[in-house]
């Protein structure tokens, strides 16, 4: 009996020390293990609760990046895809200016823009959103809209989309409703069929109907933790008001749609005098929003996307600088990471053209280049760590041999 009082106890929960892991001692108390956890939790959902309710960051039209500084941020970055940049410096520019105009107190209202782009695989869709991502003042998400079905199916609901931007923003709703969200691969959600009634294409045209009351503006109920919804879960609504999207897609075979339509009106002498002028290397400039209709969008996402812009093919001079150049380049990359080995890395200047050339070979666009780039480098990651070296120099027929031995033929695209 007297033991049992002699037995210390958690001063919160009432247990003994022989019931619970440990027991922090304290100057008139004890608190154990689990009641620790618990009020670790309780105080940082607190907390959270203080930072959700917290204003959205404050914008200070002096502070914003102009659209032309936005454009050489990019220029560091992304090697060519001018006008690519400007659309996207000039959009991203006035959305900043769209979240001032709440306090200006006039009647004119500044409509979002939202933006589609479109580009072959490998031109720098993507990296224009990762890059640009780095320089905003605003949430910003990268989503994938391959994974995206119509509620009630196998897949990602619309609303998951919200949600990674709700944690980007640390849940701070009022932040989050005015940042923004990059979804790529959109031409994967195309409509597969031409009838929409014969069945329900529930990752095709079911995701479109749902992503248009996203894009036009609207109080959307989001789970907070993503997944599936059920009715016990907790939502949190957010206004997709003030929420630029931005759109990317390779689309691929549009060039066939776009080279149909240029070329209807083939009757007289004035129309083949037209089809003469066009660059049949590169369609994608002619682009316009008809075409994107006739690949699969439906005619309301097209309007609540009305800034189109497009990304030209790489060409061996873009191929060529991109290797290089950027702040951020492979070839850069791979300097670094033999520096932290305090090994020199250098490379004879003709290996750079046999790896363009090879991209250009095989039509693997920028992506193709690392590729390519890691297939040569391997075996000299693997041993030179290892190995007491200052300097290394990649010679042309090294890189040769190497490509060789791997077999190249897996990178080619279908």
């Amino acid at each position: 009996m007297a033991d049992s009082k002699t037995k210390k106890r958690c001063s919160f929960c009432g247990r003994s020390e022989n019931e619970v892991g440990f027991l922090i001692t304290g100057m008139n108390g004890y608190i154990c293990d689990s009641c620790a956890t618990q009020a670790y939790e309780i105080t940082q959902e607190a907390l959270g609760e203080g930072k959700k309710s917290a204003g959205a960051t404050k914008l200070n039209l002096k502070e914003l990046p102009k659209p032309v500084e936005i454009k050489k941020f990019l220029d560091q970055y992304v090697i060519g895809q001018d006008d690519a940049k400007r659309f996207l410096s000039v959009s991203v520019y006035n959305h900043y200016k769209r979240l001032l105009q709440k306090d200006s107190g006039d009647d004119v209202e500044i409509e979002k823009s939202n933006i589609i782009m479109v580009g072959s695989t490998g031109t720098g869709k993507t990296l224009l959103a990762r890059t640009i991502a780095k320089l905003l003042h605003v949430p910003f998400t990268i989503v994938d809209a391959t994974v995206l079905t119509e509620a009630g199916y196998v897949g990602e609901d619309i609303e998951s989309i919200l949600t990674r931007l709700l944690q980007v923003a640390d849940y701070n709703v009022p932040e989050a409703e005015q940042g923004i969200v990059f979804i790529d691969e959109i031409d994967k959600i195309a409509r597969k069929g031409d009838n929409p009634s014969i069945t329900r294409d529930v990752s095709g045209e079911g995701v479109q109907q749902g992503l248009l009351k996203l894009l036009e503006g609207s109080v959307v109920n989001v789970p907070p933790q993503g997944g599936r919804k059920h009715p016990d879960q907790k939502m949190i609504p957010v206004n997709t008001k003030n929420i630029l999207f931005i759109c990317g897609g390779a689309f691929d075979g549009i060039e066939k749609k776009i080279a149909q339509r240029l070329n209807t009106h083939v009757v007289g002498y004035t129309a083949s005098q037209k089809t003469a002028t066009v660059d049949k290397n590169n369609m994608m400039q002619y682009i316009a929003p008809q075409d994107l209709k006739s690949f699969g969008l439906i005619p309301e996402i097209i309007g609540r996307l009305p800034v189109l812009t497009y990304l030209n093919p790489l060409d061996r001079d873009a191929l060529r600088a991109i290797l290089t150049e950027p702040k951020n380049s492979i070839i850069k990359q791979y300097i670094k990471l033999f520096e932290m080995d305090g090994i020199k890395l250098t490379f004879e200047d003709a290996v750079f053209e046999y790896i363009v050339d090879k991209a250009v070979e095989y039509k693997l666009g920028a992506r193709g280049l690392r590729s390519i780039v890691e297939t040569i480098m391997m075996d000299v990651m693997f041993e030179i760590p290892s190995e007491d070296k200052k300097e290394y120099k990649v010679m042309l027929d090294y890189a040769k041999m190497q490509l060789e031995k791997a077999n190249m033929a897996r990178l080619q695209t279908a």
